[in-house]
């Protein structure tokens, strides 16, 4: 491990914990690569599927930040932190 890869990781690991999950996330979404775009008729079907259910009220949707919080509750539950 590089010098100035060992200083990044010393400020990381005094963040608050929220703060190094957000660092974490970050960092892995920067190294993924590009999640191919759906195509085919499959995702079409699954798509035309799943907006009838939620036209009809069949299923409750949830707002990206309430998920993010859900996940990371979870994700420190796992940790115990």
């Amino acid at each position: 491990m590089s010098q100035t890869l060992q200083q990044i990781l010393g400020s990381a690991l005094q963040l608050p914990a929220t703060e190094r999950l957000e660092l974490a996330e970050a960092l892995y979404a920067a190294s993924e690569p590009p999640t191919p775009e759906p195509t085919g008729e499959a995702w079409v079907s699954e798509l035309q599927h799943r907006s009838r259910q939620i036209e009809a009220g069949e299923v409750s949707l949830s707002p990206w930040e309430e998920v993010k919080r859900r996940v990371r509750l979870r994700v420190e539950g796992r940790r115990g932190g």
